[in-house]
């Protein structure tokens, strides 16, 4: 297990008892963001707690993040999800690479859980292929001018800016835009598989001030793609925050659940089941926290490999272990409205965002044919 320092060890104890007390109730009720659970969060000091205390944040690092994000995210999959976008997204991106103005116009209301930040980066024509997006920034009598589309943006609704990939004339970016400027026109909002919304959105002739400007430039945009490293380790959070949900609902329902004159959890079938799905979280969440600690200690951002590893195992292993519980649940667990059923459903997308499957493996491939199997020191 991960061994945590004494300030670690009281942030997840104060979270779990929270998440447990004020959040369960409700969990797996939320269509949109569950701000009463966020808005509870930041009066407890437990929003932001990777940005800067100047800014309305904790001042710890992205190890801490992700702590709130699974303890939060075993009993209230929603609100670890809004966690993550808020702690390690865009919000987060604006921090690192921002203008002092956009921090201090963009950042406060995260923190203080009185709005939001979203990232905004596939295209109709582009998903995986960032360099072909055709979203991008000209400069037109001194003014930036944006134009462009994006979709499958989430939490639109519950958001009043975005972080948006764009090309520039020297190369790729991202800037902020704000959804009630002129220019910004909502397209279609788009229902998932897991029953949450996400929006289609045009950009024309929208002009950005130039504190807006968060990337720009090749060796700027190259610390951005690096940053998405983390992006991926809190994405592996998410998953395996949903994992340990799963399992910990299906292990309490084979020890109560009786069929032919036991708990079904007493047959070796139903013994293996459990034992497997633990074997892949507590992988899973060895690769993803390794990664954070090897970056932390080091003071720099997670390696490549490392953050695509414990993606990837992350990914595969949320779609795996909801699936198993549910079997464990049988029937029971296929109805709809079943918190099994919310998991598996929303499951199923955590092998698509922050970088599908496929990019994981060529991103591990490549690293693997540039610098070998790492050593173990």
């Amino acid at each position: 297990m991960l061994s945590l320092s004494a300030e670690q060890e009281m942030l997840v104890s104060s979270l779990v008892d929270l998440a447990e007390s004020e959040f369960e109730a409700d969990a797996f009720e939320w269509q949109e963001a569950p701000w009463p659970n966020i808005e509870l969060l930041a009066d407890r000091g437990f929003l932001g707690v990777n940005i800067a205390e100047e800014y309305g944040g904790g001042g710890m690092g992205e190890l801490e993040a992700m702590l709130t994000i699974e303890a939060v995210g075993k009993v209230c999959p929603d609100t670890a999800e809004f966690l993550y976008n808020q702690q390690m997204v865009a919000p987060r991106a604006i921090e690192m690479f921002g203008t002092d103005e956009a921090k201090e116009r963009y950042l406060p209301p995260v923190t203080a859980g009185e709005d939001a930040v979203v990232i905004a980066i596939s295209e109709p024509e582009s998903g995986s292929d960032a360099s072909s997006m055709r979203t991008e920034v000209t400069e037109q009598d001194g003014d930036l001018v944006l134009n462009g589309e994006k979709i499958w943006v989430s939490h639109v609704k519950s958001s009043s800016a975005a972080l948006v990939w764009t090309k520039f004339p020297e190369g790729l970016g991202s800037v902020v835009i704000e959804f009630d400027w002129d220019g910004v026109e909502i397209e279609q909002h788009y229902t998932n598989m897991a029953d949450h919304e996400q929006t289609h959105f045009r950009m024309e002739d929208v002009v950005v001030p130039e504190e807006n400007v968060v990337t720009r430039g090749e060796e700027g945009f190259k610390q951005q793609l690096k940053a998405l490293n983390w992006e991926r380790l809190g994405s592996a959070t998410v998953a395996n925050a949903w994992s340990r949900n799963a399992l910990s609902k299906a292990i309490d329902y084979a020890q109560q659940r009786e069929q032919f004159g036991q708990p079904i959890g007493d047959f070796q079938g139903i013994e293996w089941k459990l034992a497997d799905m633990a074997k892949r979280l507590e992988s899973a969440r060895a690769l993803t926290y390794r990664a954070a600690v090897n970056a932390e200690q080091q003071g720099r951002i997670p390696d490549r490999l490392d953050a695509s590893l414990a993606k990837l195992l992350a990914s595969e292993t949320v779609e795996h272990v909801t699936s198993e519980s549910l079997q464990v649940f049988g029937a029971n667990g296929y109805q709809q409205g079943h918190p099994l059923e919310n998991l598996y459903k929303r499951a199923r997308g955590r092998r698509l965002a922050a970088g599908t499957d496929e990019i994981q493996k060529n991103q591990i491939a490549a690293e693997l044919k540039k610098n070998g199997i790492p050593d173990l020191v």
